[in-house]
């Protein structure tokens, strides 16, 4: 599995084949909303969502930027991972989860 960063996105990649996905659009100047996390049902239950959050935490931690979380599967992942929890804003857990369905 080869993970590529194009600007605030990142994918998980198979033979060219887009398997996964974390988007996080910037939503200040230096501040990003992790807003959807996808992986093909195929994949599911084998840590590339995590992988993909992780990857997502240390590019915004690379680049001095801080995100806010309205996808639920990365909400839980910083439970999950209160050490990775610095790349949020402070409040974060307030901020309203959604679940964006589909790709």
């Amino acid at each position: 599995m080869e993970y590529r960063v194009i600007s605030n996105r990142i994918t998980a990649v198979e033979k060219d084949q887009v398997l996964g996905e974390i988007t996080f659009p910037d939503c200040g100047p230096e501040t990003v909303v992790i807003d959807h996390t996808w992986v093909d049902p195929s994949l599911r239950g084998q840590g590339v969502a995590g992988q993909l959050v992780k990857r997502a935490a240390d590019a915004l931690r690379s680049t001095g930027r801080r995100a806010r979380v309205t996808c639920s599967y990365a909400r839980d992942w910083f439970e999950r991972h209160p050490e990775e929890a610095d790349v949020l804003v402070d409040g974060w857990e307030k901020d309203h989860a959604a679940c964006r369905l589909g790709r």
